[in-house]
């Protein structure tokens, strides 16, 4: 399912270039091109979904991958420490509306 509109449906597809960090089956997580950290990646189901609250009624067992593959990208990249931030509607600064989570790492973050 996707939304042929959608900036991260076309990422995905491989319509439009990214930096690809890890892919499986369900999701895919590439680099933030304005990244706010030292590594900054969005992980971003494959399955076209609005916002988290919206994934997390439709596929609580995403969202948790989502976290798990949040986790790997922080082992990896900053012994397994991340801020982990999904930001919901306009007004919370969500730009692109196919839920995506922002994994924060690859230095110490202050508060």
């Amino acid at each position: 399912m996707s939304d042929q509109d959608c900036l991260f449906c076309k990422i995905i597809a491989g319509e439009i270039p990214s930096e690809k960090v890890y892919e499986d089956e369900t999701t895919y997580a590439f680099k933030d091109i304005n990244p706010k950290a030292k590594v900054h990646v969005l992980v971003v189901p494959r399955k076209h979904y609005a916002n988290v609250a919206e994934l997390a009624q439709a596929d609580p067992a995403q969202l948790a991958h989502t976290a798990e593959v949040a986790q790997k990208i922080a082992d990896q990249e900053f012994h397994g420490a991340f801020r982990l931030i999904f930001n919901t509607g306009i007004d919370a600064g969500q730009t692109v509306f196919h839920v995506h989570a922002h994994v924060l790492t690859g230095e110490k973050l202050d508060e």
